[in-house]
C-alpha cells in the first residue's frame, strides 16, 4: 500500500490561470508559496525560506480559485505531490513541486474587491465534490 497526500498553506505568487480541456472541463492553475525561519547555525540569524509549489485544481474549484483567489491570498490547499522534471532553455535540469489539489479552503480575512465590495462568503470554499463550505477556518484550526 502507498499514500501520498499533502497539504499546504501559503499565498498565492502569481494570480490563477484557468484554462479548459478540449472537452471543456475547467482547470486552473497558480503557484503557492510557504515561508519558514530557519535559524543560521554560523550566525545565529533567523533567515526566512520559501519553498515554492505549482497548484493545478480541476472541475468546479478550478473555476472557484480562478474567480476568487488573487496573487498574495492565503489559501489552504490538499492534494497529492508530484515532482516536475524538465530541461531549461540553456539545457539545464530544473524540476518542480506539483500539487494536483483535491481540496482548497480560502483562509485569511478575505480582501475587498476594487469596487469596494466584499467577496461573497458562500462560493468563498469548494471541495472536490464542488459542495460550499464554512470559511470561519482559524489558525488554531490548522493541525500544525
Amino acid at each position: 500500500m502507498s499514500f501520498n497526500k499533502i497539504i499546504i498553506v501559503g499565498n498565492l505568487g502569481r494570480d490563477p490561470e484557468l484554462r479548459y480541456t478540449p472537452q471543456g472541463t475547467p482547470v486552473c492553475s497558480f503557484s503557492l508559496a510557504t515561508n519558514e525561519k530557519r535559524k543560521d547555525r554560523t550566525t545565529g540569524e533567523n533567515n526566512d525560506v520559501t519553498t515554492w509549489f505549482r497548484v493545478t485544481l480541476w472541475g468546479r474549484q478550478a473555476e472557484t480559485a480562478s474567480q476568487y483567489l488573487q496573487r498574495g491570498r492565503p489559501v489552504y490547499i490538499e492534494g497529492r505531490l508530484r515532482v516536475e522534471e524538465w530541461t531549461d532553455r540553456d539545457g539545464k535540469a530544473r524540476h518542480t513541486l506539483e500539487v494536483h489539489a483535491t481540496d482548497m479552503q480560502f483562509i485569511g480575512g478575505g480582501a475587498r474587491s476594487e469596487e469596494g465590495g466584499a467577496p461573497p462568503a458562500k462560493a468563498a470554499t469548494a471541495q472536490a465534490d464542488g459542495a460550499p463550505e464554512p470559511t470561519d477556518l482559524t489558525d488554531d484550526d490548522i493541525p500544525f
